[in-house]
């Protein structure tokens, strides 16, 4: 009976696989029915259940994993492989229970409709259009910049302990669920990974785990970095797979937020996005528009340049590569080209005169 249901789910997971290419096509099926109906009640369980752990189950996880699949392979070794109709449906069915945990937790997410659709703006811009925007940002970070600091040339410090800057993240979502109800984020479920470290050497500031849809950040990164990072992680839970997507997420929720650091760090983030794709477009414009941004603005960037130059490695392109084809298998065609996305769903989301800065 036992290798009965180990074959079973070993074909399932060609079947599934089919499956899911068929849904991909079907974005309004998976908007509709998962992303808005089954998944936020996925979510939420896990949240509520998972939540109130101090620490990173998801994280446990991942290392019971790597363990297990040590054990596994060594005994392959020590047994010279003997026995494959026994271990290789084995090795299948445990993938293809993977797969599906993997999907019916979160990852159709991926197959929802694109943001800018749901957002009902363009998505594609004029470089007359990114200029403007990107002007705008400039004036409005100088502004903020300048009520937080004691002169133009000065990084804004972020004195906050790790849990503080997740709380008053959290405050973020709260101010902005009446405006945007589909934000609204019940159960806590917001926490530093145990592997921050490696996560740094990696050159990730952080990860949803899609096991447990604990949303974890790598609280060794520069603090400035973390109110964006954590918004980022909390939009992946609400369902925004896509990188891009959550990015625009934290642009929106941390360029509202009530915490004049935190907002800050919103449109700085933002305004460094739209300056990375005019550079590419216009590298005279953006050397142009860059002598306009106080000093101090730029000093927190640099700050955070050095921290990553700091923790440079030979094994970082090889993570980042990977995560590269994982982005590319799941929707996002352009890999982490795709982030610049973001640049879109900003231009055209605050050239609505409904949403204009």
């Amino acid at each position: 009976m036992k290798r009965k249901s180990v074959l079973l789910l070993a074909i399932l997971l060609p079947i599934q696989i089919i499956g899911i290419n068929i849904l991909s096509g079907h974005s309004e099926f998976v908007e509709e029915y998962y992303s808005n109906g089954l998944y936020p009640v996925i979510s939420r369980i896990m949240r509520y259940s998972l939540g109130f752990v101090p620490f990173s189950l998801g994280d446990f996880l991942y290392a019971l994993f790597v363990v297990s699949l040590i054990i596994w392979l060594a005994r392959r070794v020590s047994q010279k492989f003997r026995n494959p109709k026994i271990w290789i449906p084995d090795a299948i069915a445990t993938l293809s229970i993977i797969y599906f945990c993997f999907h019916l937790f979160w990852g159709f997410n991926y197959y929802r409709l694109p943001l800018h659709e749901t957002l009902e703006i363009e998505n594609e811009y004029t470089t007359e259009k990114l200029i403007k925007l990107t002007e705008k940002l400039i004036e409005r970070s100088n502004q903020i910049h300048l009520e937080l600091a004691e002169n133009d040339s000065a990084r804004i410090e972020y004195e906050y302990s790790k849990n503080e800057l997740f709380e008053i993240t959290l405050d973020g979502y709260e101010n902005i669920e009446k405006d945007f109800p589909e934000l609204a984020y019940n159960g806590r479920a917001l926490k530093r990974s145990l592997y921050s470290l490696p996560l740094t050497y990696m050159g990730f500031n952080g990860y949803l785990n899609p096991l447990t849809n604990e949303a974890q950040v790598n609280t060794i990164i520069v603090p400035y970095k973390i109110p964006t990072t954590a918004s980022h992680e909390v939009g992946h839970q609400l369902g925004f797979a896509k990188e891009n997507e959550a990015n625009f997420i934290a642009c929106l929720v941390t360029m509202n937020h009530p915490n004049k650091k935190f907002k800050y760090s919103g449109y700085t983030f933002a305004l460094s996005y739209c300056l990375s794709e005019l550079y590419k477009r216009d590298q005279a414009k953006t050397e142009e528009l860059i002598e306009t941004i106080n000093e101090g603005i730029l000093e927190n960037y640099r700050e955070v340049d050095e921290f990553w130059r700091q923790h440079t490695n030979p094994f970082e392109p090889i993570f980042k590569a990977t995560y590269n084809r994982y982005l590319i298998v799941n929707n996002q065609s352009d890999g982490m080209k795709s982030y610049s996305y973001v640049v879109a769903l900003l231009v055209n989301y605050f050239d609505d005169t409904r949403n204009a800065l």
